[in-house]
């Protein structure tokens, strides 16, 4: 849901998803003299509840006695920029939010401007899609402060593994549960594939008469290529730990790999909804690394994918399975459909690649892009180009001295996953990641956004890493999904929510040797405004695009 409001010159717009509701405030800028930022007030009439939303910087000259890790009221260190982020709404939930604008000094600082703006959170379950994100920020300071340790290993009684969870593991489990006997299917495609739970609810539903097929990964040979086999080496004793043998279809031909990771299900045979996304089937999956799974509740797109599990079924190799996928999801046109538009691969050519690349260049306002594995020269060069877009990247790691330089057009803005190994002027306490996750440590999510605050966005999601050979090598799945605000307020929330998490921690690592009070510290007076009314900045342009 989206909504705005505007008061006394101050104006503000949100963009609620399910767990994120985010803020555009703006002010004309002879408003701006003597501003020291925002605080926004939360209003709950279902809990009956009212308190000032809290963040992290504070003002030197009032923090003395804070312990480190305490979170502060927005009311006494407020915001000092025009895009924030309620990242501890609830679904469902209606909330009043009062933004004000603070002036004066640290230690007195005046109320003399406000608005508020009443949103509901979108649910995260209903109609055609669920899309249910994981926490994804084990290294955090929510999390420090919560349990200050690794989750316990391979004790799902933990409840840190619930708050990492958020949802997205019970949603799985109960997907699966929804095949609930006789008559029911279900037919899958994943990679790495061991988690207990869910493995045992897979065989829960077969125990009780439904037909369930899964094929998984078993590309490589351990005296030829260990680093592949690794990955069924892995599955194939948690698979037989959970009596699941009798389901697996094993996918041996080729040497790429079956990089999948959905659930049709059937009921009388014919196909009712799709589980997809980002999630591998593992500890590291489900509460690690950021991942996203996406239930599609639209019989032609589960028959479609269905047709899909039915050509890998038979172990296919290159020759037969790549003209087939080709020929049943063409690559999309630019733009797309409206709609739900499912592409599969191994395809027959690197046009997809070309496609990615064409819609990320013709974003008119922005563009949001998160990417495990680095980003493709051509999608790099597209959005290389000076413009008046802005476009955000969320990365595994920093972009390589050898690829091309699209951070030198100041509109990209990039964000590392990161965390904080020592503390920070004895502000934050440090963290430390679950231990889960051995090559992909925060950001495992395949998704990007094309103009998702304007009414026509472009969301493109699934199991595909945007590289050379999730195109055409690799068994992969991923949705494009045109037209629908839901979907890409919820996908966007949460994009920002990792965005200036791992940002922060970003800057932190490149400021912490010479000037760590940067990162640390709020200004004591409005030096802070001037950038965001700079013409051709890309502070300028996200206080307009978020407004």
């Amino acid at each position: 849901m989206r909504n705005r409001s505007t008061a006394d010159s101050l104006q503000v717009h949100v963009v609620a998803g399910s767990a994120v509701v985010l803020f555009g405030i703006d002010l004309p800028k002879r408003a701006t003299k003597g501003l020291l930022g925002f605080a926004i007030e939360r209003t709950d009439p279902a809990k009956k509840e009212r308190y000032w939303l809290r963040g992290m910087k504070v003002f030197e000259e009032t923090s003395r006695g804070i312990p480190p890790g305490t979170s502060v009221s927005l009311r006494e260190h407020p915001v000092q920029g025009f895009q924030w982020g309620d990242y501890t709404a609830e679904p469902d939930h209606e909330y009043t939010y009062r933004v004000v604008a603070l002036y004066g000094k640290p230690k007195n600082l005046e109320v003399r401007r406000e608005v508020t703006v009443t949103v509901r959170t979108e649910p995260v379950d209903t109609g055609t899609h669920a899309i249910h994100f994981n926490r994804g920020v084990a290294a955090s300071q929510a999390y420090a402060q919560r349990f200050g340790r690794p989750p316990r290993p391979g004790d799902r009684s933990d409840p840190a593994y619930t708050w990492l969870s958020r949802g997205l593991e019970e949603a799985l489990v109960k997907f699966v549960a929804s095949a609930g006997g006789p008559g029911f299917a279900l037919r899958g495609s994943v990679y790495e594939f061991s988690y207990p739970r869910v493995l045992e609810a897979l065989k829960a539903a077969a125990d009780r008469g439904a037909d369930v097929k899964i094929i998984y990964d078993r590309r490589g040979r351990p005296s030829t290529d260990p680093k592949r086999a690794k990955v069924w080496q892995q599955s194939e004793p948690a698979i037989a730990a959970a009596g699941l043998g009798a389901c697996m279809i094993p996918r041996e031909t080729n040497s790429a790999i079956s990089h999948n990771k959905f659930l049709v299900l059937l009921r009388d045979g014919e196909p009712q909804a799709v589980w997809t996304g980002s999630t591998n089937i593992t500890w590291g999956g489900l509460f690690g690394q950021s991942n996203v799974g996406h239930l599609v509740r639209d019989p032609a797109i589960a028959a479609g994918y269905l047709a899909y599990w039915t050509r890998l079924s038979t172990d296919p190799d290159y020759d037969e399975i790549r003209p087939a996928d080709t020929t049943a999801t063409p690559t999309p046109a630019i733009p797309p459909p409206a709609g739900i538009t499912p592409v599969v691969s191994p395809r027959t050519t690197l046009d997809l690649i070309d496609w990615y690349a064409g819609v990320a260049g013709r974003a008119r306002k922005s563009f949001f892009m998160t990417a495990a594995f680095g980003v493709h020269d051509k999608i790099a060069e597209a959005i290389a180009v000076e413009s008046d877009v802005l476009r955000y990247l969320v990365l595994e790691e920093p972009p390589d001295s050898g690829d091309v330089e699209f951070t030198r057009d100041h509109d990209v803005k990039v964000a590392v996953g990161s965390l904080l190994s020592t503390d920070i002027l004895d502000r934050w306490t440090k963290e430390q990641l679950t231990g889960l996750n051995v090559h992909v440590r925060y950001t495992h999510t395949k998704f990007m956004l094309v103009d998702p605050l304007g009414d026509d966005p472009l969301v493109i999601t699934g199991s595909g890493n945007f590289s050379d050979a999730s195109v055409h090598e690799n068994d992969e799945n991923m949705l494009v999904i045109r037209g629908d605000t839901r979907v890409a307020d919820s996908y966007l929330g949460e994009f920002m929510r990792l965005f200036n998490h791992f940002y922060f921690r970003y800057l932190q690592q490149k400021f912490r040797d010479d000037d760590p009070e940067k990162v640390v510290h709020l200004a004591p007076d409005d030096s802070w405004v001037p950038r965001y009314y700079k013409r051709d900045t890309p502070s300028y342009r996200q206080r307009l695009l978020f407004r």
